[in-house]
């Protein structure tokens, strides 16, 4: 049986520190480094920490469970 681990939705972006809605833009490294789009923009899509591509992250859906979060 294959086990699937979601994805962490970090809800601040590490430079700045803005606030990230769960259905709003952000981008993202492969250890999961979060960044605010305008962040992202201004480090060429580049991550600081492992120097890996920032990518689009997924959105969802905003919750009352993810909203109390």
């Amino acid at each position: 049986m294959e086990m699937k681990m979601g994805l962490e939705l970090k809800s601040v972006c590490e430079k700045c520190e803005a606030t990230l809605a769960p259905g709003g833009v952000a981008y993202i490294c492969s250890y999961e480094c979060t960044f605010c789009a305008s962040c992202a923009v201004q480090m060429n899509f580049v991550c600081p920490n492992c120097k890996g591509e920032l990518v689009l992250r997924p959105r969802r859906k905003e919750t009352s469970s993810s909203r109390a979060a």
